[in-house]
């Protein structure tokens, strides 16, 4: 069995907001309704709520008994990590999957994540392309090289149970290639599916629109300075797990 752990925290402005007619909850109940028509139904649902502002409810009530298992667990506001712990803990899938709130999945995707698992015993991970808003990743094949260099690796990939080391807390970006270099250190790899499995929905991130080169210098004096400020925290946690994992 599968256990698709989907952390959420929403707050009361955010649903104010909307990308196209929809907003963050919108997006999550187009979320669980996007598991509702997995072609792979072995499964069980836990949502971790890190105490949203608003009333989650009215969303996983209406998906509470179209599942074999569903969970609905409210914590103390702590953190993503915090919350994909404790989902871990309550789930008991032989294989796990961290689904952020704002993916829709594509409806083979947990069988296509299961099948590479399933036909290549030596990994202990899954992972595929995904488009980000309108923007495409096209992501890769496994490379520690690569891998320590940079993330390039999304959260929502079917790991083994027993390979699972858990997200460390006190990381509060790039939690994602903190979690994968933990595990390279200990001896576990992935193996990538060229296939697009999920879309993420952005809600209007304006950094997607404007293209990677924009990024380096010179040309990064042309950006917003809000986008510089996000650029300069991005730097700043690519550092923080550079040092952590001594590379």
């Amino acid at each position: 069995m599968i256990s698709v752990i989907i952390p959420v925290y929403i707050r009361e402005k955010d649903v104010d907001k909307s990308l196209f007619g929809k907003n963050r909850l919108d997006v999550f109940d187009i979320c669980l309704a996007s598991l509702v028509n997995q072609s792979y139904k072995d499964f069980e649902v836990v949502v971790v709520d890190d105490e949203s502002e608003i009333d989650l409810k009215q969303i996983t009530d209406k998906y509470k008994d179209k599942f074999n298992r569903f969970i609905y667990h409210r914590i103390p506001h702590s953190g993503a990590n915090k919350a994909r712990n404790t989902g871990f803990e309550i789930s008991s899938g032989r294989y796990v999957i961290f689904l952020d709130a704002d993916i829709k999945m594509r409806s083979d995707m947990l069988e296509k994540l299961y099948q590479a698992l399933d036909n290549n015993s030596q990994v202990s991970y899954a992972y595929s392309r995904f488009i980000y808003g309108f923007k495409k990743f096209k992501v890769g094949r496994f490379d520690e090289e690569r891998l320590k260099r940079m993330p390039y690796i999304h959260t929502s990939s079917l790991i083994r149970r027993e390979h699972f080391p858990g997200f460390d807390e006190n990381i509060k970006r790039l939690q994602d290639w903190d979690l994968y270099l933990t595990m390279l250190e200990r001896g576990y790899k992935g193996v990538f599916i060229p296939e697009y499995l999920f879309k993420i929905y952005t809600q209007g991130s304006m950094s997607q629109w404007i293209p990677a080169v924009f990024y380096k210098k010179p040309f990064n004096m042309f950006l917003p300075k809000f986008i510089k400020q996000k650029q300069d925290k991005y730097h700043q946690a690519m550092e923080i797990i550079k040092s952590k994992h001594r590379l």
